[in-house]
């Protein structure tokens, strides 16, 4: 087993911690919360240092790098900035990640190379209004299929990010009654502002520079080109997506926490109570112990889901044993590092409360821990299904 990152990954590591000490200072960063505004500013330096089409291939304007590098790439960003990192991730994952995959070659000359040029943005539509996990049996959203066109009706709900996407990966219904509730599903790239289509951002309190957005779908007309891959078979599709984002989120929380740890380190270090540093205490090495050995465990779970996929092999236990471990030592993680800086840990100078909000919102979101636990159950153990 070789655990050492090469020299080409160590180099986008750098890179992007580069970057992101450069672009996005704590002020900034506080700022766009304040505002809830996405980073577009970044987005074409994003492009123009090559981070886009990290795992583009080189014919459509990337660098044809794999899924370390991807997952490398988001890992590095949140430790510094969730809200660069997570939009990355929308367009990168859902976009660029979908249609490679399923694509026409038209879709991919003329999609994947608009996203490495910065000059589009995506997001998956997916949940709805009557189910979150629950997806083939929640799903409503129905386009009626004619010879030359779909014509999509429905509504989607917690749609990161759908505020500022140029074209949403629509997943709905092409047929009405299938024999199986995973057939007959298809994946539209719709245009988010083709006619008929209705974006509200909601308010909230995590990373509310990153919308979660209503989207309606009224009579909205689109082409049959837009259909991404085959027709009734987007669920098969979707699973494959679905594999890349809980490896994206899993590189999400283990990045963010470790941003997070830093600075309570630092702190423990510095702090000093009783004529000693805190990190002196007993205590407070446990706390901190206890973190860098979830994080280390956390990495290699993730990594290694990541070289799966990487390589072609079955990886959708694995990938959800990730998403979820990653998230649960994010949480802790930081919930200890506000205990261990006490009302420091919820004072702006230091970002560490704020992050609290979305570290929890990466255990119930886009799977919850639960229905983590409940598919490692049934896919990983082979127990009886509980859903």
């Amino acid at each position: 087993m070789e655990f050492e990152l090469s020299k080409q990954q160590q180099m986008i590591k750098k890179s992007i911690a580069e970057f992101i000490k450069k672009e996005c200072p704590a002020e900034y960063l506080r700022e766009l919360d304040a505002q809830k505004r996405f980073p577009e500013e970044l987005w074409g330096k994003l492009a123009e240092n090559g981070f886009l089409g990290i795992s583009i291939p080189e014919e459509y304007g990337g660098s044809g790098g794999g899924i370390m590098d991807y997952i490398i790439t988001i890992e590095e960003m949140s430790k510094g900035s969730i809200a660069v990192a997570f939009g990355f991730f929308l367009s990168v994952c859902f976009g660029g990640k979908s249609i490679g995959l399923y694509g026409s070659d038209e879709q991919k000359e003329y999609f994947l190379k608009r996203l490495a040029d910065g000059n589009c943005k995506f997001s998956l539509s997916l949940t709805e209004p009557d189910g979150g996990t629950d997806i083939l049996g929640a799903m409503k959203t129905y386009a009626e299929v004619s010879s030359d066109h779909y014509i999509i009706n429905g509504s989607k709900i917690f749609i990161s990010g759908a505020d500022v996407a140029d074209y949403l990966i629509t997943v709905c219904r092409t047929e009405e009654n299938p024999k199986k509730k995973a057939d007959g599903i298809s994946i539209l790239i719709v245009d988010a502002k083709a006619p008929g289509v209705t974006i509200k951002a909601l308010p909230k309190m995590a990373l509310p520079s990153i919308s979660a957005c209503e989207v309606f779908y009224d009579d909205v007309k689109i082409s049959k080109s837009t259909l991404l891959g085959e027709e009734g078979k987007g669920w098969y599709q979707l699973v494959s997506t679905l594999d890349n984002e809980r490896i994206g989120v899993a590189a999400m929380s283990l990045g963010l926490a470790n941003g997070v740890f830093d600075t309570v380190l630092k702190y423990a270090k510095e702090r000093k109570a009783f004529g000693k540093p805190i990190g002196q205490f007993q205590s407070i090495q446990h706390y901190l112990a206890k973190c860098a050995v979830d994080l280390e465990a956390a990495k290699l779970l993730m990594y290694r889901a990541a070289w799966l996929l990487e390589n072609g092999k079955r990886c959708d236990v694995e990938a959800t044993m990730a998403k979820y471990f990653c998230s649960t030592a994010a949480f802790e993680t930081i919930s200890k590092g506000i205990s261990i800086m006490g009302g420091y840990g919820v004072m702006e100078e230091y970002d560490v409360g704020r992050h609290l909000h979305i570290a929890k919102g990466f255990t119930f979101a886009p799977i919850s821990n639960e229905m983590c636990l409940n598919y490692i159950g049934m896919a990983g153990l082979g127990l009886p299904r509980s859903y």
